[in-house]
């Protein structure tokens, strides 16, 4: 089964951007959906973005559309989300996972077993 790796995650002002990624060894990433979900202190996990393997189709929850945007670079095994407009509610250790439904990225319990997820990367957006 795939591996995902997230990287990116850092301090950051509101306002700001950073660019996250979810590389991927041990398969082909084209092949699977890679959502990315986050954690806030005290707060469930939530999906929050998503991308379909077979033809690229992405979703976004209401609370990043427009701010965030996934994309895929398959000649690097990777996915991005890159991070605009950053506010101190985005703060939270991002995750991202292969191989569930993209139209079930906002179920968390969809996605918890049987998939392949990272270890997180902490965004704080603080000033």
């Amino acid at each position: 089964q795939v591996q995902v790796v997230e990287s990116g995650g850092g301090l950051v002002q509101p306002g700001g951007s950073l660019r996250l990624s979810c590389a991927a060894s041990g398969g082909t990433l084209d092949n699977y959906a890679i959502g990315w979900f986050r954690q806030a202190p005290g707060k469930e996990r939530e999906g929050i973005s998503c991308v379909r393997g077979n033809d690229g189709m992405t979703y976004y929850a209401d609370s990043v559309k427009g701010r965030f945007t996934i994309s895929r670079d398959n000649a690097k095994n990777t996915v991005y989300l890159q991070m605009n407009s950053l506010k101190p509610e985005d703060t939270a250790v991002y995750y991202c996972a292969a191989g569930g439904p993209c139209g079930w990225y906002s179920d968390y319990d969809v996605w918890a077993n049987g998939r392949s997820w990272g270890r997180g990367t902490q965004v704080t957006v603080s000033s």
